[in-house]
């Protein structure tokens, strides 16, 4: 069985192997019950965001056995949420991830280092956004 943090990486990784941009994972597991990581991801167009949470669940069942509990959004393309209980996975468009801004919502989260999980060009550009 994989630990939250554990699942919430490989999310990342899926996440990144597909070109989802500006990727971050928040620890916020002091602050709600909701979940224990909040896994963010920007996609480009409607077929790639639903190609991206494709490929955290494919990722998650093939590499941990967990299948998500609740799937919201897919159809609509324009933020996907994929609840697995301990790890929330939102996946948007550019503008739908500006209107929302989880980050500032969960500032007070912990920031997970995403060195060698995702792809280092998009860990420079993240770090230029904070």
């Amino acid at each position: 069985m994989k630990t939250p943090k554990e699942l919430a990486l490989m999310a990342a990784k899926a996440l990144s192997d597909k070109k989802g941009k500006e990727i971050q994972v928040l620890e916020i597991s002091d602050l709600t019950t909701l979940a224990d990581y909040f896994v963010i991801c920007t996609g480009s167009s409607n077929t790639q965001i639903n190609a991206l949470v494709d490929s955290v669940e494919k990722a998650l069942t093939e590499q941990a056995g967990e299948e998500p509990l609740h799937r919201e959004g897919y159809r609509g393309g324009t933020w996907v949420l994929l609840d697995y209980g301990c790890i929330a996975v939102h996946v948007f468009n550019g503008e739908a991830r500006s209107f929302y801004d989880l980050e500032r919502l969960w500032r007070d989260g912990k920031n997970v280092d995403l060195t060698g999980v995702i792809d280092e060009a998009d860990i420079r550009k993240l770090t230029v956004l904070e």
